[in-house]
């Protein structure tokens, strides 16, 4: 049976280059999306064009009755339980501490750490009625371990899904399934183009390996996360960030 990836926020940024790589890789490919049907219809259409299989579905991944939705309409279509999800869905607002409103700190920790648990709820429920084990992986971020100024409910929200991953890792280990994280660094893309037309060149100056990242970078540690080559790998988190968050902020130039 043809193995069936479920990725959340799937329709644009990481989340569209994600279910493109695991197309490739000849995967069913299933996509939430809050907003713009139209990019999960493009999606959906590029993946059937490939000769794949393709849903994408309207969920908001951080509410329960429609994730619990979302999955079930998924085994309809597939005929069975996912075999990797990939919690992908995020947003992040831009704001001091002393000014961040109440309303975008719900928004941002309902999407990202809530929506996290959700759908590894969900699907972990399946899959251990399935008894076939799986993969999950948490799509991280640099600020699962360091303070990003006027990110306060972004960085609260990645680094609960840090512990989220260690946890679900411990508790899901004996039904065979695995949890890991993908923390990316600096990743070139439509959204941190409309945040800084520089992006890449000013934060290349201070990558070690002096470039930001694409979202190419990101498919190939997600998708050994989701092989057989990571069989007895879980609970961990991959940096994939250039270094950039491995070096030490230093007084003189290196």
């Amino acid at each position: 049976m043809t193995k069936l990836v479920v990725i959340t926020g799937g329709n644009t940024g990481i989340g569209r280059g994600l279910a493109l790589a695991f197309a490739a890789q000849a995967y069913a490919v299933a996509v939430s999306y809050k907003a713009d049907a139209q990019a999960a219809a493009s999606l959906v259409a590029e993946i059937k064009a490939m000769g794949g299989r393709a849903l994408g579905l309207e969920c908001d991944a951080g509410r329960s009755a429609e994730v619990s939705a979302f999955y079930d309409e998924i085994e309809r279509w597939h005929g069975g339980a996912p075999d990797v999800v990939v919690n992908n869905a995020g947003l992040q607002t831009w704001s001091s501490l002393l000014d961040l409103a109440e309303e975008d700190w719900d928004r941002v920790i309902q999407t990202n750490l809530k929506g996290t648990f959700l759908n590894t709820q969900a699907a972990a429920r399946r899959l251990i009625a399935a008894g076939t084990g799986g993969s999950i992986v948490n799509i991280g971020s640099g600020c699962n371990k360091l303070a990003f100024p006027r990110l306060v409910d972004y960085t609260a929200s990645k680094g609960g899904i840090e512990q989220l991953t260690k946890v679900s890792a411990t508790e899901l280990g004996p039904y065979g399934i695995r949890v890991n994280c993908v923390a990316p660094g600096a990743i070139l893309n439509e959204r941190t183009l409309q945040e800084a037309p520089d992006y890449a060149a000013s934060w290349g100056r201070i990558t070690p390996l002096r470039r930001a990242g694409t979202v190419d970078d990101i498919t190939g540690p997600v998708l050994f996360f989701a092989s057989e080559a990571a069989a007895f790998v879980t609970g961990q988190t991959l940096w994939v960030d250039g270094g950039v968050f491995t070096q030490a902020n230093w007084p003189q130039d290196a």
